[in-house]
């Protein structure tokens, strides 16, 4: 048994629990809340949004409730985006370079090499600057940034080790369709091609692409290690999920009902944190037991090729608003 498929059965018994508990499930709530997002069932960001059912309806007393809808069904990451505005999806998981295609500077959290460590990154979600830039999100498009999730560490995949800035030269990588996502494999000469999550899989496995980069809980979740030899531990981006509700549904509520979905979404965040968190601290070595070289990188010299870029032509934020990202927790 995976880990994976260890925490999904624990967290679907929370499930089971929280649906016995409220007593209801989610069509017997007076609206339905559409909660989409593009990743697989198995992956903890899923288990806890269907977590978030329960207690939302008790909150609300039954006044609302929340289906997700996971793996693309309802759209790719810019289709779900836009749901928001136009009130085809009320709730979803994004990336902070999907979400900065709207506003730019929110992007900024999702930038390579932008922090330090998990620690840095913390404290960045509980900053009066990621405050700030969220509310100049919800002024830029109406929609509403209520939580942040860890998404993990973010590392190269490949057919041949990657251990120095000259082993990603030429190398085609796929990443996914935001401009900043191009970041770290252009500083380090590689050949960025964004395609669709949803695809990822079999674009590897055909060799339209030589490798492409996500975190260890995500590598396993979409089996990407069955079309990959190696595992380089780059980790080039701290990346997180931003949760964000619609501005159509968000008007829709009353202030205490937007208050109880708030709270629950706030758990849901925790819940699937700190499951990546210990998925993250383990899976070294399952990948290791299942074959795959996991190689070990010295980051240095990527992040000195990274730093030239931070605020250079692909910045979507200002030299301001980078040094007070820096100076957090300093």
């Amino acid at each position: 048994m995976t880990f994976t498929l260890k925490q999904t059965t624990i967290l679907a018994g929370a499930v089971a629990l929280a649906t016995a508990a409220s007593g209801a499930t989610a069509q017997e709530a007076e609206r339905v809340l559409k909660f989409a997002h593009v990743y697989e069932t198995s992956e903890p960001y899923h288990s806890c949004a269907v977590d978030a059912n329960g207690p939302l309806m008790e909150a609300t007393e039954n006044r609302y409730g929340i289906e997700v809808y996971p793996a693309s069904s309802l759209g790719k990451e810019v289709d779900i985006n836009e749901g928001l505005g136009l009130g085809t999806v009320d709730i979803i998981y994004t990336g902070q370079l999907f979400a900065g295609r709207a506003y730019g500077p929110i992007a900024i959290g999702g930038a390579p090499y932008m922090f330090r460590d998990y620690d840095h990154w913390d404290a960045f979600r509980n900053s009066d600057l990621f405050g700030e830039l969220s509310q100049g999100y919800t002024d830029a498009t109406g929609n509403h940034i209520v939580a942040m999730t860890y998404y993990g560490n973010r590392h190269v995949t490949s057919n041949k080790p990657i251990t120095t800035p000259e082993d990603m030269e030429g190398l085609k990588i796929r990443v996914p369709n935001a401009p900043l996502y191009m970041m770290f494999p252009e500083a380090t000469g590689g050949n960025p091609t964004p395609i669709a999550f949803a695809e990822v899989y079999l674009a590897l496995q055909q060799g339209t692409v030589d490798a492409q980069e996500n975190p260890l809980p995500t590598i396993q979740a979409k089996k990407f290690y069955e079309v990959q030899s190696d595992i380089n531990l780059t980790g080039h981006i701290t990346d997180a999920l931003l949760t964000i509700v619609g501005g159509p549904t968000w008007n829709g509520m009353s202030e205490a009902d937007r208050e109880a979905l708030v709270g629950v979404l706030e758990d849901t965040a925790v819940c699937a944190t700190d499951a990546i968190r210990e998925s993250e601290a383990e899976l070294t070595q399952w990948f290791r037991d299942e074959g795959v070289n996991v190689n070990e990188v010295d980051r240095g010299p990527f992040i000195e090729a990274v730093k030239a870029m931070h605020n250079g032509e692909m910045a979507t934020w200002d030299q301001e608003t980078y040094d007070r990202l820096q100076a957090i927790g300093q």
